[in-house]
């Protein structure tokens, strides 16, 4: 039986290797330490809300949402950033009951809805769809990074 659950502090041990596995996905190193540490963070300082779907005791996906704002509609809003599922347990659903509760998450606490950004070619954008995304073809995204 599939849950979905907030994680709190002392879960992030279910989901870290996860994380990794994520990051490892978009061709970072491997770096379990790191990962955990990241997350006790962003948990520790109330930075992000997490959460994993469980089959019995075992995490086998998670979704991270961040906290901003528009001061145009003076309103706050959550960027989905990461969303990853265990490749052995792919097709089971568990992307869309991550998304699912993200957006219930979203409506039950007064957020003006849902950002995320993906690559172009990834297979996911079917289920964004499918649940109400929508592409954004207004604007750009630019990033200025420090070097």
């Amino acid at each position: 039986m599939k849950t979905i659950q907030q994680i709190t502090k002392s879960q992030i041990a279910d989901i870290a290797p996860l994380f990794d596995g994520y990051r490892v996905f978009y061709n970072m190193g491997s770096d379990i330490d790191a990962a955990t540490k990241f997350l006790k963070e962003r948990i520790s300082t109330n930075e992000s809300i997490i959460f994993a779907a469980y089959e019995g005791d075992i995490a086998v996906g998670f979704v991270q949402l961040y906290y901003t704002f528009s001061s145009v509609s003076l309103e706050k809003s959550l960027v989905l950033n990461d969303l990853f599922v265990d490749p052995n347990y792919r097709g089971n659903n568990i992307g869309q009951q991550l998304l699912l509760k993200a957006q219930e998450y979203c409506k039950n606490n007064a957020y003006k809805g849902l950002a995320l950004e993906t690559a172009i070619d990834n297979p996911a954008q079917k289920l964004y769809e499918k649940l109400g995304w929508t592409k954004d073809y207004h604007c750009f995204h630019y990033f200025w990074q420090v070097k």
